[in-house]
């Protein structure tokens, strides 16, 4: 499901410029080692990577559209499809495996309404609230292995997340984007 959270792919003067700037970081003949600067690039700005914006690196790059897609599908943390305004990643690992993550993440399921049964592992990890204001996703290791269960919400990190403090943590988000 792609939601209206994120701008349509539109190469703006500055996203150009970034993107000169990195593949002049790089050799003439090494230029398609920019290939996941520009991927970033994009994500960060548009939420997620999609056939369009492959297309725009493989021409900036001078390579195939294949060429680029495979290193997109390659990458769990590229994204291929639109994540919610809130996108949680509840890491999976050993230590957060045996603190709890798998709870945690059918109790956030259970709280935004989110229906994970049509995502993958790899493909399609993401799976959004009917709203589009939620998305969840397992992630591997989030490198806090004393603290489990972790999470991050975006771009910020959440320590012994249990499933019993989860609407806390959805309320902390739900009640930013009201202010």
């Amino acid at each position: 499901m792609d939601n209206n959270t994120f701008p349509p792919f539109l190469v703006t003067p500055e996203i150009d410029d970034e993107a000169n700037k990195r593949i002049k970081q790089y050799p003439e003949e090494k230029k398609r080692s920019a290939v996941l600067p520009l991927l970033h690039i994009i994500q960060h700005n548009f939420g997620f990577i999609n056939t369009e914006a492959t297309e725009w690196v493989a021409s900036k790059l001078e390579l195939e559209p294949m060429q680029v897609h495979e290193v997109v599908s390659f990458y769990p943390g590229l994204r291929e499809h639109a994540p919610g305004k809130y996108h949680m990643r509840v890491c999976r690992t050993l230590s957060c495996a045996m603190t709890g993550s798998a709870e945690l993440m059918e109790r956030l399921c259970e709280l935004t309404g989110i229906d994970r049964s049509k995502s993958d592992s790899h493909h399609n990890p993401i799976a959004v609230s009917p709203c589009g204001q939620w998305s969840v996703e397992f992630a591997e290791c989030l490198a806090s292995c004393g603290t489990g269960p972790v999470c991050m919400v975006n771009d910020d990190f959440h320590e012994a997340v249990t499933p019993d403090n989860a609407q806390g943590l959805l309320d902390k988000y739900d009640s930013a984007s009201k202010s």
